[in-house]
């Protein structure tokens, strides 16, 4: 039976194949940069020794991409994250694995736009904007304007589009490393030894935006559907872990990567919702859906501004499940359907054991981060 024909909230993959190039910045884009500048944040609740956690789940999110790549190579009709739990788990399991990746896709763009609005107001703390008789200022000003600057980019409504806006998030990427590189090498900063070894009560906190760093796992099978050549890009999952000039350029490009992902990042949601009220075809109804989507986003940012605390809970709750939980648990339900894929103890051990640290994860940083956020609420 097909599943796919059993719930209509997906779309089917675009028509437009992207170049390999194109791929490779898309894939960059919804990697790098965030995830980034939240690690040092990270560092500071756990201690210098959760640098092994991170690397823990650089590791399983390597291998859980893999068995997602793994997964949709079983069956010609796999294009999609939830065409994956469709073929695992049937209508049930089409309808959960796409409730949290739409989920965990839209708070992550709400991010970036707290993200911006953080940004800009610690940069220029006394701007603000008039609306007719209405005065705005502060962050909630900024996330308006930062609204205002990623809206146009959402209207594209294919890969090869959107690549060009991915290709200036990579470059922003590169260019903060290297200006934190030469502030710290260059300028006289320096990198010092400061903080404590390891932080019991921010572990939770830590293991949440940790989990965020690698949470492209969404994204992943729509951009490998959409490759022109599927065989040239293996499901790889990576991450790029003052006065000065150099300073300059690293908070100004800082600046630049939430603009530049926050399309990309929006995409999958918009099609299904396109989908499901049957606009996919219509450019001025898909344009109106997606800007009522951007909308929404700004509403929640201005609501709930605590970057730190949001990240967390899209990591640990979110994140986590789409990284680590889904993709053992289809790939341990899809090899035990379809033959041809070798079976070995050591492989369902490893998925037992990932799931393991998932649950962990999901439990105690779910669980700290809605703890803080109700705090700041109070």
């Amino acid at each position: 039976m097909d599943t796919r024909s059993s719930t209509n909230i997906e779309p089917p993959p675009s028509s437009v194949k992207t170049s390999f190039l194109k791929t490779c910045f898309n894939g960059i884009n919804a990697l790098s940069g965030i995830g980034l500048l939240s690690i040092p944040y990270a560092l500071a609740q756990g201690g210098w020794l959760s640098l092994i956690v991170f690397l823990t789940i650089a590791v399983i999110c390597f291998y859980t991409g893999l068995l997602l790549q793994r997964c949709m190579d079983s069956s010609s009709l796999v294009h999609t994250y939830p065409d994956i739990g469709a073929h695992a788990f049937g209508r049930k399991g089409r309808f959960i694995v796409a409730a949290i990746m739409y989920v965990e896709l839209y708070l992550v763009a709400i991010d970036f736009l707290i993200l911006e609005g953080d940004n800009l107001h610690k940069l220029f703390p006394a701007v603000s904007f008039r609306l007719g008789t209405l005065h705005i200022g502060g962050q909630q000003a900024f996330v308006l304007a930062a609204t205002l600057a990623v809206l146009p980019t959402t209207w594209f409504r294919n890969l090869n589009l959107l690549a060009y806006v991915a290709a200036g998030g990579a470059l922003a990427s590169v260019i903060l490393i290297g200006a934190v590189l030469w502030v710290g090498v260059l300028d006289g900063v320096g990198f010092h030894e400061r903080g404590r070894l390891v932080h019991w009560a921010g572990l939770p906190s830590t293991m949440s935006l940790y989990s965020f760093c690698f949470s492209g796992h969404a994204v992943f099978p729509m951009l490998y559907t959409g490759m022109k050549d599927r065989k040239r890009l293996p499901m790889i999952t990576l991450n790029l872990p003052s006065s000065s000039v150099a300073a300059k350029v690293a908070i100004y490009s800082t600046l630049v990567n939430p603009l530049t992902k926050y399309a990309l990042m929006l995409a999958p949601v918009a099609e299904a919702t396109e989908s499901a009220l049957g606009v996919s075809n219509s450019a001025v109804l898909g344009a109106l859906v997606r800007t009522g989507l951007v909308v929404g986003t700004t509403v929640v940012a201005q609501a709930v501004p605590f970057f730190a605390d949001v990240v967390g809970l899209t990591g640990a709750l979110f994140g986590c499940t789409t990284t680590m939980l889904l993709p053992c648990l289809c790939y341990l339900r899809v090899r035990s359907k379809i033959g041809g894929v070798i079976k070995t103890g050591l492989e369902t051990a490893a998925c037992l054991a990932i799931l393991a640290v998932g649950a962990v994860i999901v439990g105690f940083g779910t669980y700290s981060s809605v703890k803080q956020i109700h705090q700041r609420l109070r």
